[in-house]
C-alpha cells in the first residue's frame, strides 16, 4: 500500500466512525440498555440519553482509523499476487483482512466501550468519574473487562458485513456498467450492516453483560459460554436478542453513513 493510500485509509475511515458514532449515540444508548442486567427504565430508561458520548468521541475516529487501515494493509498485501489474487477467494481476503482489523481496532475500541457502556447504564455518572471508578477499582484490567467477547462479536459481524458489502458493490457495478457512487456503496453497506447485526446479536448481549457486570461476579469472569446460557436461562430467545431492532437500526443507518462517508472521503483523498 502506498503513503497516499494509508493516509487516504486513515482520514476515511476516521471521519466515518465519528459521524457515526456522534450522530446515532442515542440509538447506542438505548440497545445498551435495554441489553442490561437491571433492564431499561432501571439503567435510566430514556433519561440522560447522552450519557457517555465524550468516551464515544474520544475513540471513535483512532478505533475506526485503525480498522481500515488494518483492512486496507491486509487486503493490498494478500492480492498483492499468488493464489490469493484469484479472483474467486476474493471473500476470504476480505474475511481475513476484516478480522484483523477488528482486533487491532479492538485494542482501541474496549476501554472506551466500558467507560461509555458503564455511563449509559448510570447516568447519574459523568464519563470522567466512571474512568476514574474503573481504574481505581479494578486497574488497566478493569477497562479491557470484555475484550475477548468483544473480539469475538466483532469478528463474526464482519465476516458478515465486509465479504457481503464488497459482494454487494461488485455486483450492482457489474449489472450498470460502472464503479458505484458513494451513495450505492452507502446503501449496500446499510443492508449487509442490517444482516450482520441480527445474526451477531446475542454476541452483543453477552459483552453487554460482561461489561456491566459487578467486579468480582460470575459474568465479570468473562465466561462467554456460562453468560450465553444465563441469559438463555433467565430470558430465553428473547433476552438473547434484546436490543436487536435498535443495534439493527444503529448499524444499518450506521452502515449508511460509515461505508458511503468512507468511500466518498477516500476517494476525494486519493
Amino acid at each position: 500500500m502506498e503513503r497516499r493510500e494509508f493516509v487516504a485509509s486513515l482520514v476515511a475511515g476516521g471521519c466515518a466512525g465519528m459521524c457515526v458514532d456522534l450522530t446515532l449515540f442515542p440509538l447506542d444508548t438505548i440497545k445498551t440498555r435495554l441489553q442490561s442486567q437491571q433492564g431499561f427504565y432501571k439503567a435510566g430508561g430514556f433519561r440522560g440519553i447522552y450519557a457517555g458520548v465524550p468516551s464515544a468521541a474520544v475513540g471513535s475516529f483512532p478505533n475506526a482509523a485503525a480498522f481500515f487501515v488494518t483492512y486496507e494493509c491486509t487486503k493490498s498485501l494478500l492480492g498483492a499476487g499468488g493464489a490469493v489474487a484469484a479472483p474467486h477467494v476474493a471473500p476470504v481476503t476480505h474475511m481475513l483482512a476484516a478480522s484483523l482489523g477488528e482486533i487491532v481496532a479492538c485494542l482501541i475500541r474496549v476501554p472506551t466501550e466500558v467507560v461509555k457502556q458503564r455511563t449509559q447504564a448510570s447516568p447519574s455518572s459523568t464519563t470522567y468519574h466512571m474512568l476514574l471508578a474503573t481504574f481505581r477499582e479494578e486497574g488497566v484490567r478493569g477497562l479491557y473487562r470484555g475484550f475477548g467477547s468483544t473480539v469475538l462479536r466483532e469478528i463474526p459481524f464482519s465476516l458478515v458485513q465486509f465479504p457481503l458489502w464488497e459482494y454487494l458493490k461488485t455486483l450492482w457495478s457489474w449489472r450498470q456498467g460502472h464503479t458505484l457512487y458513494s451513495w450505492q456503496a452507502a446503501v449496500c453497506g446499510a443492508f449487509a450492516g442490517a444482516v450482520a447485526a441480527f445474526v451477531t446479536t446475542p454476541l452483543d448481549v453477552v459483552k453487554t453483560r460482561i461489561m456491566l457486570a459487578k467486579a468480582g461476579s460470575t459474568t465479570a469472569s468473562g465466561n462467554i459460554p456460562v453468560v450465553l446460557y444465563d441469559v438463555w436461562k433467565s430470558r430465553g430467545l428473547t433476552g438473547l436478542f434484546a436490543g436487536s431492532i435498535p443495534r439493527m437500526t444503529f448499524i444499518s443507518v450506521g452502515g449508511f453513513i460509515f461505508l458511503g462517508a468512507y468511500e466518498k472521503v477516500r476517494r476525494t483523498l486519493l
